[in-house]
């Protein structure tokens, strides 16, 4: 009867033992799934913003644009699709150098002090998604090391948590070379 108690207590330390492992390693994955919506959030707004301001330029360059141009067409198009953060961010990097190059080529465009404002909020939302992306690819680093590692690929399989892409889309587990755009 005693040898059955201690079965019994052993088998109880046991199951609390494996309780306690598994909820630290999905409070882990949960931490890091937390952090990655946050950021993406984030992103998600600081694009929104960046999108709406070079909006609000569009109309100001053309006014000190005595040619007749097709500028932003890509920012055009976008009112009427939907897309990924991740193809926003290209399209809108696209605009920002293209914004750059307008002023430089027409100097009368830095003499509006809406278009100053503007791209100073650019640039600083701009920092802001290079600082996000940073903190997001890290956490993506961390996240995916995660489902990798023993023994925490055990509860990622239990969870069915599935590998997650950087924020610039790169697989780095494909042999897929031409995702990695510069």
């Amino acid at each position: 009867m005693e040898g059955l108690m201690i079965c019994i207590f052993i088998i109880i330390i046991l199951v609390c033992i494996i309780a306690i492992f598994y909820a630290t390693i999905y409070n882990r994955f949960q931490e890091y799934i937390i952090r990655i919506n946050e950021v993406e959030s984030m992103i998600d707004n600081y694009l929104r913003n960046k999108y709406d301001l070079i909006n609000r330029a569009i109309p100001i360059i053309k006014g000190n644009i005595k040619e007749d141009r097709n500028i932003f067409e890509d920012i055009v198009k976008l009112r009427s699709r939907k897309i990924g953060n991740f193809e926003l961010f290209r399209i809108l990097m696209d605009a920002s150098i293209q914004l750059n190059d307008l002023r430089n080529e027409f100097p009368d465009i830095d003499k509006s002090d809406e278009i100053k404002k503007i791209c100073k909020q650019i640039e600083d939302i701009d920092i802001k998604i290079d600082n996000s992306t940073s903190y997001y690819n890290d956490n993506i680093t961390i996240y995916n090391s995660l489902l990798k590692k023993f023994p925490s690929n055990i509860i990622a399989i239990f969870c069915k948590y599935k590998e997650k892409l950087f924020f610039d889309r790169k697989n780095m587990n494909d042999d897929d070379y031409n995702d990695f755009k510069l």
